[in-house]
């Protein structure tokens, strides 16, 4: 997903953009979602062991019974819901609380390292909740996930003070959950939680293609690959704009000059969603979902045609299993 030629040359550009800023003046990059638990765990020891030493030996202990769950976190879930082990929630809840309770005397030796540590354990007790939470059904592992990611948004703004935001994620994520299918079965997303906390300061940007080639796998823990994405279907958004003869456009239907487009888009038209798993053969059943576009977002970006990324090195990467079982 991130690991692509692509996001590299991003990068390098970005480092380029901030070189001759002030450091409050620079743009950060910065995860929203619960997929390191591992890494998070060894974050929160690494800060600990160069601040507070006896802290870290306790972050240890509390940790001690997850991290030999850290390479298949889903495992962990499974073996704690199907009872065949207690879980860890109340000691990954110890570790954050026993973070805020030393937050003054913390923070005040580096505040950026600090906010790093504590995001950490913050995502060290969503994992923990949301492994388990996958093994009660795909709603409320969902929910949990998404009320992350815009807590660790909140966060990220209030740190900031004056920063302005910009989330890159799958439109899944990003557009209003309650216009979609997946709202009307009791899911609600970043951009719906987005929608309701800025109103319109915030501005919901879809993105669609109607063929081309993505780079995915055909089921989870399989060979990525390239593929090639079919022709969009009929009765679908991705047809509507394909038929409008724009291979590339931005269409905005913010404001009251454009409600007229705005009600063109209101109605209910099936809307694509390919994540890290492809299944042209199933794509129907697999990848479509009802959607009111104009509800949905607030503007939608459309490429006709598109290619997929470019992944870095020589080895063949696996299906990404860390967003297992949603692929988005």
């Amino acid at each position: 997903m991130w690991r692509n030629q692509e996001v590299l040359a991003f990068a390098d550009w970005l480092r380029g953009h901030n070189a001759p800023l002030a450091e409050a003046a620079r743009t950060a990059v910065r995860g929203l979602d619960v997929y390191s638990l591992g890494e998070s765990i060894h974050a929160v020891i690494a800060y600990l062991e160069n601040h507070d030493p006896a802290a870290a030996a306790e972050a240890r202990r509390n940790y001690g019974s997850l991290m030999a769950w850290r390479g298949a976190p889903q495992h962990y879930g499974q073996a704690v819901e199907h009872g065949h082990m207690a879980g860890c929630e109340e000691d990954v809840v110890a570790q954050l609380g026993e973070l805020l309770r030393k937050r003054i005397q913390l923070i005040a030796d580096d505040g950026e390292a600090y906010f790093d540590a504590e995001q950490n354990a913050r995502i060290v007790r969503a994992a923990e909740s949301y492994y388990r939470a996958m093994y009660r059904g795909a709603v409320a592992s969902w929910n949990l996930r998404d009320r992350h990611m815009f807590d660790t948004l909140q966060r990220l703004m209030a740190f900031r003070c004056d920063a302005r935001a910009v989330v890159w994620a799958h439109n899944s994520h990003i557009g209003n959950a309650s216009a979609t299918a997946m709202g009307w079965r009791g899911e609600f997303n970043i951009g719906e939680l987005v929608r309701a906390a800025y109103g319109e300061e915030a501005a919901l940007i879809g993105f669609g293609t109607d063929r081309g080639t993505v780079a995915a796998a055909s089921d989870w823990g399989g060979d990525m690959k390239v593929m090639e994405l079919r022709q969009a279907r009929q009765h679908s958004w991705e047809e509507a704009f394909r038929h409008t003869g724009y291979a590339r456009s931005l269409t905005d239907w913010r404001g009251g000059k454009r409600q007229a487009l705005a009600e063109v888009l209101s109605q209910p038209l099936l809307e694509r969603a390919v994540g890290v798993v492809y299944r042209p053969q199933s794509e129907l059943l697999s990848h479509y979902f009802e959607a009111v576009l104009a509800d949905q977002f607030d503007a939608y970006v459309w490429f006709e045609e598109t290619r997929a990324v470019t992944p870095l090195g020589h080895e063949r990467p696996k299906g990404a299993p860390e967003t297992w079982p949603f692929g988005l």
